[in-house]
């Protein structure tokens, strides 16, 4: 459930967009509706919105995963209050300017951020963040829990390569397909690899 939790601005962003693609018009008053007051000169074309429309309602959303988590007192993690805080920048930017490079960096920028983070607190600081978020479900060597946090570190640099890649390589209806998809079989497909990798790790320390 949290997989699925996690993934509602990205699902609804998708459906939007698809839902815009094929209702131009319709999408277009509805964006004209909603947006013409934060859109730099009051209006945008056909072609943009469908991305508009869809990155405003992810805005939307991820503000909305964080008042449900907090109207039920439960704690907001800190990826989350990060994740709210670049797509309000990145979308706002796309929704007011009309353009949608800035959502396109969104996935990059977070990525990096993350990646970044695992890598300055094990450098930096000495903390392995990793180790700290499953530390309660798994015991590894210490060696293991340095090549975990690198390989996230190094895994989410990836992402953020293969997302520029996608995104100015290909028209933006593969991009929004991509973002759904593509990434969520690469995160599947790591989280597999990494299970393989430990699997040995935890049948030994039984």
């Amino acid at each position: 459930m949290k997989f699925l939790f996690d993934l509602f601005p990205v699902i609804l962003f998708f459906a939007m967009f698809k839902w815009g693609e094929a209702n131009p018009d319709a999408a277009l008053a509805l964006a004209q509706k909603f947006l013409s007051g934060v859109v730099a000169g009051g209006e945008a074309s056909a072609a943009q919105a469908p991305i508009m429309l869809a990155t405003g309602i992810a805005i939307v959303a991820t503000f909305a995963q964080i008042g449900y988590l907090l109207l039920r007192g439960r704690k907001v993690d800190t990826m989350l209050w990060v994740s709210l805080a670049i797509i309000t920048l990145f979308g706002g930017a796309t929704i007011y300017f009309h353009n949608e490079t800035f959502i396109k960096w969104k996935p990059t920028v977070l990525y990096w951020l993350f990646g970044a983070a695992l890598l300055f607190a094990q450098l930096a600081l000495g903390r392995n963040l990793i180790r700290l978020m499953m530390e309660k479900q798994i015991t590894l060597p210490d060696d293991v829990w340095q090549k975990l946090n690198l390989s996230w570190a190094g895994f989410f640099s990836v992402m953020g390569l293969v997302n520029l890649y996608v995104a100015y390589t290909f028209p933006t209806a593969f991009w929004v397909n991509f973002k759904l998809f593509g990434f969520t079989g690469m995160m599947i497909a790591f989280v597999i690899a990494q299970s393989m990798f430990l699997s040995k790790y935890v049948k030994d320390s039984r």
